[in-house]
């Protein structure tokens, strides 16, 4: 998630820019930059890395100016170098950007054929020369970012500086985070809190489609056409650590409720809805291709082979095409039988999992097509593989992964819609209905999250409990295993996912007053067989949490306690069931007193085998 933070007032702009910067760095990022405006006009200084390049290239080039905006940037568009890092200038105009551009190749075309020429592959770019054409046709710089703001289709926070108007910066945003510092004849933005928290604790939170306009020594805000709005700051009383987590208490809490927001921007500029269709930017295989593909594998660890098996479900449900999954430890030494008319997808949030970066290799040496589904841009499985769908969830510092998760299920929606196009096995018609769904998904996601506190007293009525089992059918068996996985990471109570079906084969030996079963019984087509299933449990005395669809009063005879999530298409039911689950576990670790963000013999990334 990439970080902005300006300043403007008094004092030397570059250390304070810098400083910003680096309380930004646990977000993440892959290059960074600064512009200042100086007495000859605005300078860029920026570089690929971490910030102590852009720190030795200032001390070799430095920047002077009490005006300046800085970024620290996790690659979308374009790959991490320095033509990419932002700030990005066009003509008298520099703008650093969070967010993405839905609309940016149109424009850009539109800016081309005006005589404008890009040195980047980013979205940001357009805006900078949008702004500058837009300048020739009025008489002011403001009026000129709002003209251009309002011809922006995507999420965006963005702070500009024109090298005309050396006492104004602007910021303004839409779907991506703002807050505004009140200093003493200062002012200060940032993307986050701790950017700005050691020089000012008053704080203004600005609203999607608000302007900031910082000129002649004051801060007024509008909305983007310009109507004045009226806004209050707050005083934040935070220590550092609290400010870098967003005031949660713990990472993995924060993620959690970045959801909606991951998912939004793992969709963004990607649906199409007219012809019912979905654009992957660097799938690597066109209509034909995919046509050609006979069977599929993914193949991924952890928590991403469990997004895998809800893949299967999905994409064989849709598509009727066979799709085998894979533990990726274990591929590459059976001799999988796999060849040219084969779809090998991997799965990794880091894209440097050893063990998939293996199996990928594994796949390609036998001639198989191959894809990726990855959340960091320029890993190494995304360099190797033909083609990838990135998830643009944004850094994620919790160990136990819960937005990386929920946005691997999402671009398996995607290439499900993607796949099923190509081939002819889904029709304009049901895609539109797909991507309807789609879009409703991130309010939903909103929605789920407001169970946070019901869980949270749940979690009080089984923290002691020695073990647990999930339950869940078809498509949601996987995130019975995925629920398990979470309360075993970070809480080490024991707990095993099994298939609801399979209950009776084995587990329900295990069952008793003393354990609490978790079942996953949304309204779908084979919601009686897990209400059966849910009755048996019951018989033995089991101690039932029912995560269901909302207002199902069986269910909610039936269960000890329910967790209601909001109705839609079955086939997303499963990222939705993953948000009460998370919190069960974020609770009842956090009641026992354990690491929650580090939990003990664990890894981020399992970059050895």
């Amino acid at each position: 998630m990439c970080g902005i933070v300006g300043y403007i007032g008094k004092k030397e702009a570059t250390p304070i820019i810098l400083e910003g910067l680096r309380k930004l760095e646990y977000r993440g990022y892959d290059s960074a930059g600064i512009a200042t405006l100086q007495i000859d006009g605005i300078a860029v200084r920026r570089s690929e890395g971490k910030l102590l390049n852009l720190e030795i290239l200032l001390r070799e080039q430095p920047l002077k100016g009490t005006i300046g905006i800085g970024h620290t940037r996790w690659a979308t568009h374009g790959r991490p170098s320095e033509t990419n890092a932002h700030p990005h200038k066009a003509g008298s105009i520099v703008v650093v950007h969070n967010g993405i551009i839905e609309n940016y190749l149109l424009l850009r075309e539109q800016l081309r054929a005006c005589g404008h020429e890009f040195s980047s592959q980013t979205d940001t770019e357009v805006i900078a020369h949008l702004v500058e054409e837009r300048l020739k046709q009025v008489s002011s710089f403001e009026d000129a970012v709002r003209i251009a703001l309002q011809e922006l289709q995507g999420a965006f926070a963005v702070c500009i500086l024109c090298n005309d108007q050396p006492d104004t910066m602007i910021a303004a945003k839409v779907g991506s985070p703002m807050v505004v510092g009140l200093g003493q004849d200062e002012f200060f933005v940032a993307s986050d809190i701790p950017a700005i928290l050691t020089n000012t604790r008053e704080m203004i939170f600005m609203e999607d489609g608000e302007l900031a306009l910082f000129q002649g020594g004051i801060v007024s805000f509008s909305n983007i056409a310009g109507q004045l709005v009226e806004k209050k700051p707050r005083h934040i009383d935070w220590s550092p650590l609290m400010a870098e987590k967003g005031g949660y208490k713990h990472f993995m809490l924060k993620e959690i409720y970045e959801q909606p927001r991951a998912v939004r921007d793992t969709i963004a500029g990607r649906l199409q809805e007219q012809q019912g269709d979905v654009y992957l930017e660097d799938l690597g295989y066109d209509d034909a291709a995919l046509l050609s593909v006979r069977r599929m594998v993914i193949v991924a660890c952890g928590t991403s082979w469990h997004a895998a098996l809800t893949g299967k479900f999905l994409i064989e449900g849709y598509c009727r095409i066979s799709v085998e999954v894979d533990i990726a430890s274990e591929f590459r030494y059976r001799k999988p039988v796999i060849d040219g008319s084969t779809l090998v997808m991997v799965i990794s949030q880091s894209g440097e999992t050893a063990d998939t970066l293996a199996a990928l290799r594994e796949a390609k040496s036998c001639g198989a097509m191959n894809l990726a589904i990855c959340n960091v841009l320029d890993s190494s499985i995304a360099r190797e593989a033909t083609g990838v769908i990135y998830t643009h969830a944004g850094p994620e510092i919790g160990v136990a992964s819960t937005k990386a998760f929920v946005t691997q299920l999402t671009a398996l929606y995607l290439f499900n819609i993607r796949f099923g196009r190509a081939t002819g096995v889904i029709d304009a018609e049901q895609g539109r209905r797909m991507i309807n769904d789609l879009k409703r998904l991130p309010e939903l996601l909103e929605q789920a999250l407001k169970l946070n506190s019901k869980t949270e007293k749940i979690a009080r009525q089984y923290m002691n409990a020695r073990d647990f089992l999930y339950l869940g059918r078809g498509i949601n068996f996987p995130i019975a295993l995925e629920g398990a996985l979470k309360l075993k990471e970070i809480s080490y109570i024991h707990a095993e996912g099994y298939p609801a079906g399979e209950m009776k084969h084995g587990p329900i030996a295990l069952i008793d007053e003393n354990v609490p079963v978790v079942v996953l019984v949304p309204k779908n087509r084979i919601y009686e067989k897990t209400v059966s299933n849910m009755e048996e449990v019951h018989a033995r005395s089991g101690r039932i949490i029912a995560i269901c669809t909302a207002g199902d009063n069986e269910v909610n005879e039936k269960a000890e306690v329910t967790l209601e999530i909001p109705s839609l298409s079955h086939d997303l039911d499963p990222v939705l069931l993953s948000v009460p689950l998370q919190l069960l576990a974020y609770h009842i670790a956090v009641l026992k007193g354990t690491d929650v963000d580090q939990p003990r013999n664990l890894a981020k990334s399992v970059t050895v085998e």
